[in-house]
């Protein structure tokens, strides 16, 4: 009598089998590092940007309050605006462009914002300077360095008494030029540059043939690299290092300011940390600010002159 096999059943993986669940193993998790990758650097590209954006609102918020409430005079010998462009700013990459800038307004914030109280003793106009500096906005000439705009707003009865119907706004601001630099007068950071240009109304020709032409102002480098020092503003009219062509000296010295356009550069924090340890390609500087940096703009009217 035979006895019958018994079969045993495959209990295992062959090799073969092992190594294409390795393999799509390996590719799913491939597939799933890329995608998390890709999202990281997104939602980082993205928080970096609305910082940006937060930064360059605090800043245009900030400078058009303070200009649309802009005050000047004529008929007077004063200096009543001061736009000059600085010496270069930054270390390992320095600021394309800013402005140094002192004039009076009527703002808000004069008496520390209590007006109307037994601290407000009837003034009307302060006098703001703004100023872009490269320094640690918490501890002066610490190890966090960054590009920062500084604010400072001296109350009225100060401007009455120091500033107010000076021929030469700038020697007597000299005094709060220093305090600029204080840590209470920080406005935000990461602004690597940013261009005033005022749009001044000029007018040609006398009667019926007289026009008015707007012309741009830009303080320091303009977009065809022409460069323009200074610009006052004087009771006896603008003072200006520009020369705009088809503009005579006189034409624009009788001109109105009737508005200004703010443009500035914002580095998220991941390229100023960069620049702060002068790790990048300064050759490819064109690169490192498009994949680093965010540009905005605002045009602000101002008051009458």
């Amino acid at each position: 009598m035979k006895t019958p096999r018994i079969s045993r059943s495959k209990t295992g993986f062959t090799l073969m089998e092992l190594m294409v669940a390795m393999a799509i193993t390996t590719i799913i998790v491939t597939v799933l590092v890329s995608i998390t990758s890709i999202a990281l650097d997104t939602w980082n590209r993205s928080r970096a940007e609305l910082r940006a954006a937060r930064q360059a609102k605090a800043m245009v918020d900030t400078m058009a309050r303070d200009f649309e409430s802009l005050v000047t005079r004529r008929g007077n010998d004063s200096e009543w605006l001061s736009a000059e462009s600085p010496n270069s700013i930054g270390i390992n990459l320095e600021s394309t462009n800013s402005a140094d800038l002192i004039f009076f307004s009527g703002s808000t914030e004069r008496y520390n914002g209590s007006i109307g109280t037994t601290s407000d003793k009837g003034g009307d106009v302060s006098c703001i300077g703004y100023r872009l500096l490269y320094d640690d906005p918490i501890k002066k000439g610490g190890d966090f360095e960054t590009f920062i705009l500084k604010r400072i707003l001296v109350n009225p009865d100060e401007t009455f008494n120091n500033l107010l119907s000076q021929k030469d706004l700038e020697s007597s601001f000299g005094t709060y030029s220093g305090k600029l630099e204080d840590v209470e007068n920080f406005v935000c950071e990461n602004i690597f540059q940013f261009t005033v240009t005022f749009l001044v109304d000029v007018t040609q020709g006398t009667g019926n043939s007289a026009k008015v032409v707007t012309v741009p102002v830009t303080i320091g480098k303009d977009e065809s690299g022409q460069i323009t020092k200074s610009l006052k503003v004087k009771g006896t009219g603008l003072e200006t290092t520009a020369a705009p062509s088809g503009v005579s000296n006189d034409e624009l010295k009788a001109g109105r300011i009737r508005a200004m356009e703010i443009s500035l550069t914002v580095i998220s924090d991941p390229g100023i940390d960069q620049i702060r340890r002068g790790a990048f390609n300064k050759g490819k500087i064109s690169e490192f600010m498009a994949k680093n940096s965010y540009h905005y703009t605002k045009l602000v009217q101002l008051p009458s002159m």
